[in-house]
C-alpha cells in the first residue's frame, strides 16, 4: 500500500494512505487533532495524579510525545503503553516534523529515543515518563484492569471497521481500571452502540478542528 508524507492544515505532517484515502491523523491538523481529543479530553482528567496509558495505534508517535511532553511540564508520573501491529519506518519517522511544530527541540532526542528503543520492552524516556511500545494486534491485547486511560486512535471505521467491533471494545473495557477512562476522535453511532454493549457510559463532546464531535467513554462501576 502506497504511503505519502502530507502536511495537515496546522503544519504538521502524518502519513497518508492513497489506496484507502485515509491519514494516521486529520488533515486539518494532526497536532492540533491529538491535545483536543487525547490531552484535553483524556489526560486532563488526571491531573497531578500518576496515570497509565494505553495507547490503540502507537503509529508516528506523536500522541506519545505529546503526553511526554505534558508530563515535562506538569511533572507527572505517566506509565505510557502503545500498541502497533505495523510500525512506521525510519525515514517516515525522520520526515515528521513535530519536534518543530511544537517548539520541543530540546526534545529532539526524546522522540527519536521513542522510535529507536526496543519493542516489548519498558524503557525509562525520563524520571516520570515510561514507555512500553508492543509489536501486537489489537484483537491480541488481554490486559485486565491494568489502565486508566485508553487513547483510542485506531484508523477509521470507514476502512477497518474491525478494530471499532464489540470484541475489540469489550478487550478495551476489561483493560481499564473501575473509573477508567477510554477517548477516541470517532463519533459514529454504530461505534457508540458497540461501546454501551460492553458497559461503557458514553458522551459525545465537540470534536477537534474539521470534526463536529468525538466520545469519551467511562467504565463506571
Amino acid at each position: 500500500m502506497k504511503r505519502e508524507i502530507i502536511k495537515t492544515l496546522d503544519g504538521s505532517t502524518t502519513i497518508h494512505l492513497e489506496e484507502w484515502n485515509e491519514s494516521y491523523h486529520s488533515k486539518h491538523g494532526a497536532i492540533q487533532e491529538a491535545k483536543h481529543v487525547f490531552i484535553k479530553n483524556g489526560l486532563s482528567l488526571f491531573e497531578a495524579n500518576p496515570v497509565s496509558i494505553l495507547e490503540i495505534g502507537f503509529g508516528t508517535g506523536l500522541n506519545a510525545f505529546i503526553t511526554f511532553l505534558e508530563s515535562e511540564q506538569k511533572k507527572q508520573r505517566i506509565d505510557y503503553v502503545g500498541v502497533e501491529a505495523y510500525p512506521v519506518n525510519a525515514e517516515e519517522v525522520l520526515a515528521m516534523n513535530y519536534v518543530a511544530e511544537l517548539e520541543a527541540e530540546h526534545y529532539s532526542p526524546v522522540f527519536k529515543k521513542m522510535h529507536e528503543s526496543e519493542w516489548n520492552k519498558k524503557i525509562e524516556i525520563s524520571a516520570d515518563f515510561s514507555l512500553t511500545k508492543r509489536k501486537q494486534f489489537f484483537d491480541e491485547i488481554d490486559d485486565y484492569e491494568i489502565f486508566d486511560l485508553i487513547y483510542f486512535d485506531a484508523f477509521g471505521y470507514r476502512v477497518q471497521p474491525e478494530l471499532w467491533s464489540t470484541e475489540i471494545f469489550q478487550k478495551m473495557y476489561n483493560s481499564l481500571k473501575p473509573n477508567g477512562v477510554l477517548v477516541t476522535y470517532a463519533a459514529r453511532g454504530v461505534v457508540k452502540r458497540s461501546m454501551i454493549s460492553v458497559g461503557f457510559t458514553v458522551e459525545k463532546l465537540a470534536g477537534p478542528p474539521g470534526k463536529r464531535e468525538m466520545f469519551r467513554a467511562f467504565k463506571k462501576l
